[in-house]
């Protein structure tokens, strides 16, 4: 699902980050660890990868100009990402969203459980702080492609809406709506973000979840 992408995002980009840095600057003592070459390769192709995307556009690059910026061959990016999307889109994250949703009031409309659980799922997750999350998003924003991979990505978590909705009591129409405009919801609050600097992905997910609990 890709709000928790981002999530998934914030994790492993931080940690690839942090892991350039260490390669960069050694730090003394036994404690110190040094990053795994894995890491490493990671980082570099997460970093050749946007660069390129914002110098010369998405479409217009090619894995092989990724592999080269990065140092290594196309085998070995295609060992780390299954396809160029992949350096911008993560694996879903959905069960913590699903199980608030579960945890609502079952005499709330659908629409209102799926936001508000969605909201407390949120609330409960760190809020990512790393400018390269932020810079996938909008890469990702503004590449048509990438803009309808990402609301394939939302497959699996509509239909986990629908069906935890479903088993609560929800007809199977009026869940279907509820999910399908709850993403709608996240798809918008994630790009406002992406494209407003002064904004925390908090705050836009919280004001696109405020539109659709008035609206309900």
């Amino acid at each position: 699902m890709l709000v928790a992408n981002i999530l998934c995002m914030s994790s492993s980009t931080e940690h690839a980050e942090s892991d350039a840095g260490a390669a960069a600057i050694p730090v003394p003592g036994p404690a110190a660890t040094r990053p795994s070459k894995r890491e490493r390769t990671l980082a570099a192709l997460l970093g050749a990868g946007l660069d390129l995307f914002e110098r010369q556009g998405y479409e217009q690059t090619t894995v092989a100009e990724i592999a080269r910026a990065a140092g290594v061959t196309e085998m070995t990016f295609f060992r780390y990402f299954p396809a160029k999307e992949h350096l911008l889109l993560d694996d879903p994250y959905d069960p913590v969203l699903i199980e608030a949703i579960a945890e609502q009031p079952r005499d709330a409309a659908p629409l209102l459980r799926a936001a508000r659980g969605i909201r407390s799922a949120w609330r409960a997750l760190p809020e990512p702080e790393t400018p390269i999350i932020r810079r996938r998003v909008r890469v990702a924003a503004a590449t048509p492609a990438l803009r309808g991979a990402m609301w394939r990505s939302t497959g699996n978590t509509e239909q986990a809406i629908i069906e935890q909705l479903v088993a609560d009591g929800a007809a199977p129409d009026v869940a279907r709506v509820a999910a399908a405009s709850v993403l709608a919801a996240l798809v918008a609050g994630l790009f406002i973000w992406a494209e407003d600097e002064r904004r925390s992905l908090g705050e836009a997910i919280e004001r696109a979840l405020d539109v659709i609990e008035v609206a309900a």
